[in-house]
């Protein structure tokens, strides 16, 4: 390597520290920052400069751009984050503010919805403020969370489907199926011990079938959702994932929503993002009795599917609740306890809790929303859950 080539890679290698150290008479790397650069550090220095609000520095040299509480401020920096950085890096940056500097309430502004980059977690936080939302403010917000809704089921409604419809299928094989009915394929492959060579054929001693479930309910789907505040990703991809199921017409979905009171939402599971609005994300949690409204719902346990998606932490009566998760398994229900339903992992949650329901036969885990569909295919094939 040249001396000219080591130089340009020495330099370039202050200018990544100097963007990271964020300047100022501490960072040591004497690099001044200019053009496209220093914009994106003035970017950075607005939400991450420091002692304790944004831009509180004013040391030579040093990020002191801050947002304060102006929206236009802070819609000049939506908008320069969005063109400096991509848009995984802006999400979590918009999260960031949120959470920092206190700028949920600009939030209910429509020209500042019209500027942020909408994703889970920013329709969270705007469902957690609907009650404070002004009438100006509801279709601008309505329309961000229908952007994520729609983005959500393009990425997860085809595998989904396709998942249960085997499930589906797979569970409604028959023994005696009707010549319309018969699976052929798996009909031929459990015969091939019966092949003939002098007449080059098959003997189908067994035949194996389909159920018609085209036309009928096979299954019946409760999920049962926790709308405590920690819990609003989780909310999203539910009733996205509600929607879904409600549109296959082999299986009959069911959707409730609870803090320390019940909200059946069956009857929006047409769009998720009236689902969405008829959230009330906080407050408290009583999952005994939200267990209790879903157990009575219940006319085809052997066919029911109860999934309830929740961090455990109970409000209600805790004796009652295991009682009646254990009533629930008893009369045949497959019972599915998710700590989350996120890309996040697992949240804090109460560990006695899911240990008790682990010892149930109902163990409790975090699914991210790729693993979902296994998870329920294997519960309506009453198959063990492929728990990560």
């Amino acid at each position: 390597m040249s001396s000219t080539d080591t130089s340009a890679a020495g330099g370039e290698r202050l200018r990544r520290w100097r963007m990271v150290l964020g300047g100022g008479e501490a960072d040591g790397t004497g690099c001044a920052l200019t053009g496209r650069d220093a914009a994106m550090d003035a970017a950075l220095g607005a939400l991450y400069g420091g002692g304790g609000e944004a831009g509180s520095r004013r040391t030579a040299g040093a990020r002191s751009a801050g947002l304060g509480g102006s929206a236009p401020n802070v819609a000049r920096w939506l908008g320069d984050i969005r063109t400096y950085f991509p848009s995984s890096v802006v999400q979590v940056m918009q999260r960031d503010a949120i959470e920092r500097l206190g700028l949920a309430a600009l939030l209910l502004e429509p020209e500042m919805l019209e500027a942020v980059e909408p994703d889970v977690h920013l329709v969270g936080t705007l469902l957690s403020l609907n009650k404070a939302m002004p009438d100006t403010t509801k279709e601008t917000a309505r329309a961000v969370v229908r952007k994520v809704v729609e983005q959500l089921e393009k990425r997860l409604a085809t595998r989904t489907r396709a998942t249960l419809t085997g499930a589906l299928d797979r569970s409604a094989r028959i023994s005696r199926p009707r010549h319309h009915d018969i699976d052929w394929n798996r009909t031929i492959r459990a015969n091939l011990k019966n092949y003939l060579p002098e007449y080059r054929t098959v003997v189908p001693e067994r035949l194996i079938g389909y159920g018609r479930a085209a036309q009928s309910v096979k299954k019946e789907v409760i999920l049962c959702i926790d709308q405590s505040g920690s819990m609003a990703a989780s909310v999203v991809y539910a009733s996205v994932f509600g929607a879904v199921l409600a549109s296959m017409r082999s299986i009959a979905t069911r959707l409730v929503v609870f803090d320390t009171a019940v909200v059946d939402l069956t009857d929006q599971l047409d769009d998720p993002v009236d689902v969405l609005f008829g959230t009330q994300l906080g407050g408290g949690t009583d999952i005994n009795r939200a267990l209790a409204y879903c157990q009575s719902k219940i006319t085809r346990p052997a066919d029911t599917v109860v999934v309830l998606i929740s961090d455990l932490y109970e409000g209600g009566i805790r004796n009652e609740m295991l009682k009646r998760v254990a009533a629930m398994k008893g009369s045949g229900v497959e019972f599915v306890t998710l700590l989350a339903l996120s890309d996040e992992g697992a949240p804090a949650y109460d560990h006695e809790h899911a240990a008790a329901l682990a010892a149930l036969g109902a163990p409790a885990f975090a699914c991210t929303p790729d693993l979902f569909p296994e998870v329920m295919a294997a519960a309506l094939e009453k198959r063990p859950l492929p728990t990560p």
